[in-house]
């Protein structure tokens, strides 16, 4: 999975990725972002995780390896609800729940007020 590819590039400790393009050049990195760049995705949701990866990049400049995992996981598990007959609308309603309650908690507890510094 793309999951998989960029994972054990995450972090400090991350291994570095060889990647040989079609005329042969090589690039050695453990950018996630310059390792998406170079794959060539067919797979409708798998360039889903490539473009959250860019949109991250383009926004941030950093966090692309750790979106795609992020993201991965949440389909990972939104698959094993719909194996389990929970309907995709309920599954989406519960993410969106989800992420409303922690930008709560982000606000409320993890959030400084430059003054209280």
């Amino acid at each position: 999975t793309i999951a998989n590819i960029v994972k054990s590039s995450l972090g400090p400790q991350g291994l570095d990725k060889m990647l040989v393009d079609d005329i042969g050049e090589i690039t050695v990195t453990n950018d996630g972002a310059t390792i998406l760049k170079q794959l060539e995705i067919e797979h409708p949701a798998a360039n889903v995780l490539v473009e959250s990866s860019f949109a991250q990049d383009e926004a941030v400049g950093d966090g692309t390896t750790s979106v795609v995992i992020f993201a991965a996981e949440l389909l990972r598990r939104a698959n094993k609800l719909i194996k389990n007959n929970i309907h995709p609308t309920n599954i989406i309603f519960g993410y969106k729940k989800a992420a409303k309650k922690a930008i709560e908690y982000i606000k409320s507890d993890l959030t400084k007020n430059p003054t209280e510094l």
